[in-house]
């Protein structure tokens, strides 16, 4: 599976105040490869209206929408796949329900354990992070970055870096092994959501 480019995380909490939808279009626009749709504080009714539309956003535009932490509801708005954290389920249990053709993602923190389980339990990505300091996650652990290309040799899976990751500190993460860079902040407070997405895109299209 070809997944490489910049992985839009579209955090609600990041977002509060602007528009969803608009800011994870303008993100595809801008040349996102994967959007995952995160939401923490929301009830499931608002949850499930919210994945839905974002959803029918990537089918139409071509772009994979996944959804943190929840089976259930990537199931029931035929969402591309999952990802999940630590307690959220295992990759062939989402496997089971979503299946064959689901995108699964597993966190992996700071752990090639669990990139060696997760792609035993059918996997198909690894994501490895905080790779620096993250607003988002202030107290999650920190990998060095060599583990990106660890991962990728010790799975054969594509491996995702998260945490703290701008346009300036991105090059590092990929010129280390990272085939995905997962973004929330610094895409989604962007003044120009469509532009600083390009500018991700850029940089994957300067390494190939």
């Amino acid at each position: 599976m070809g997944l490489r480019g910049l992985y839009a995380i579209a955090d609600a909490d990041t977002l509060a105040g602007r528009n969803l939808l608009a800011a994870v279009a303008a993100a595809i626009d801008g040349g996102a490869a994967l959007v995952q749709y995160r939401d923490k504080q929301s009830g499931p009714a608002q949850r499930a209206e919210r994945a839905r539309t974002l959803v029918e956003l990537g089918r139409g535009r071509g772009v994979p929408v996944i959804i943190n932490d929840d089976i259930e509801l990537a199931r029931a708005t035929g969402a591309a796949g999952v990802h999940l954290g630590d307690g959220d389920g295992d990759p062939a249990q989402a496997r089971a329900r979503l299946g064959g053709d689901a995108i699964i993602g597993v966190s992996c923190y700071d752990e090639l354990e669990r990139a060696r389980r997760g792609a035993a339990a059918g996997a198909d990505y690894v994501a490895f992070g905080r790779m620096f300091p993250s607003p988002t996650k202030p107290e999650g652990p920190r990998p060095p970055h060599n583990i990106l290309r660890r991962a990728r040799e010790v799975t054969g899976l594509p491996v995702c870096a998260i945490g703290g990751i701008t346009v300036d500190n991105a090059p590092k993460l990929i010129a280390a092994g990272a085939d995905l860079l997962a973004v929330i902040t610094d895409l989604f407070a962007a003044d120009d959501i469509a532009a600083r997405a390009a500018q991700y895109r850029a940089l994957f299209a300067q390494k190939d």
